[in-house]
């Protein structure tokens, strides 16, 4: 178990494992910002093909926070990415990660991979307000390659 990076106290994300293949979420590194995420299932995944894999796990995040889910580098560079992931502190049902395959050659998945990375956030209040007008800025609706190459 690592310390925390700063003064506050280390905070507890609760898991519960649905089925006996599943792995406790896991950071490498002290520093790193992602907790690896393991599926429980093997699959091969055909070029062009996107599946939802099973985590087997269950989680009780904070109020106040949400997992996002990201790709690993090392799917990346293989072409295979995950597609969406936004898990709120009220959900309590199993973490599936959907995958794709956007390379010209199948990937095989194994139950025990590291298919994504979970970053815990804080997540801000807002509400959105519906105006006349916004305020002026340098850039203003400038955007798809408004600031040149």
């Amino acid at each position: 178990m690592f310390e925390t990076l700063n003064s506050d106290p280390l905070k507890i994300i609760k898991v519960k494992f649905l089925n006996k293949e599943a792995e406790l979420p896991f950071k490498a590194h002290y520093t790193d910002a992602g907790f690896d995420i393991f599926t429980t299932e093997a699959h091969t995944l055909k070029s062009g093909e996107s599946h939802l894999f099973s985590t087997g796990i269950a989680c009780e995040i904070p109020v106040g926070y949400s997992a996002l889910l990201w790709d690993r580098s090392s799917l990346g560079s293989k072409g295979v990415h995950r597609l969406a992931g936004v898990i709120d502190s009220s959900y309590r049902g199993e973490w599936k990660v959907c995958l794709v395959n956007l390379s010209d050659k199948d990937y095989e998945v194994k139950s025990g991979d590291k298919i994504c990375q979970a970053i815990i956030q804080k997540v801000e209040s807002f509400e959105f307000e519906a105006v006349e007008e916004l305020s002026d800025t340098e850039r203003d609706a400038g955007g798809f390659g408004s600031t040149g190459r």
